[in-house]
């Protein structure tokens, strides 16, 4: 049995701006990589006015979007991986892959349509759960996908 992959994704939404600032996804083995991503220009308003997001720990600690990509791209072709469900993951990745001119290699797919004994609301209260007991931080992605990877597990779909 295959390993799914998940992923989430942090980002900045204002109302001149919606773009990732942190991705994690998880690996055919079981690991995960999370990358702080450093903006985009173009994603920046030009007032450069983004509330509580520290742009500067984002341009210091953050990887250019083009390694980004292509480590995405190394990691995750042709598959489908699933994210919550609860986040504009998919806008997300648009945002990121069309910063750099390219389409993502991967196909993103809701929770659900991997655990599909469970609805939605039962599925997000067991993730939050989970994320209460394992004491995560739920705007870390790494928590999110691991909370993924939890869940996926209880139902099955991993081993061990």
């Amino acid at each position: 049995m295959s390993i799914p992959h998940f992923l989430d994704i942090e980002y900045c939404q204002t109302d001149d701006a919606l773009f990732p600032t942190a991705i994690a996804w998880s690996l055919a083995d079981g690991r995960m990589k999370t990358v702080v991503i450093t903006p985009d220009d173009a994603w920046l308003p030009e007032d450069g006015e983004l509330s509580d997001l520290d742009l500067l720990h984002l341009e210091e600690q953050g990887v250019p979007v083009l390694e980004v990509v292509r480590e995405l791209h190394e990691d995750l072709p042709d598959l489908t991986v699933f994210v919550d469900g609860m986040d504009p993951d998919e806008i997300l990745v648009d945002i990121l892959f069309s910063a750099v001119k390219q389409e993502a290699p991967f196909e993103i797919a809701p929770v659900t349509e991997l655990i599909k004994d469970l609805d939605i609301e039962t599925l997000e209260d067991r993730r939050r759960q989970l994320m209460f007991e394992e004491g995560l931080e739920p705007q870390l992605p790494e928590n999110g996908v691991y909370a993924l990877l939890l869940l996926a597990r209880e139902e099955g779909y991993l081993e061990g």
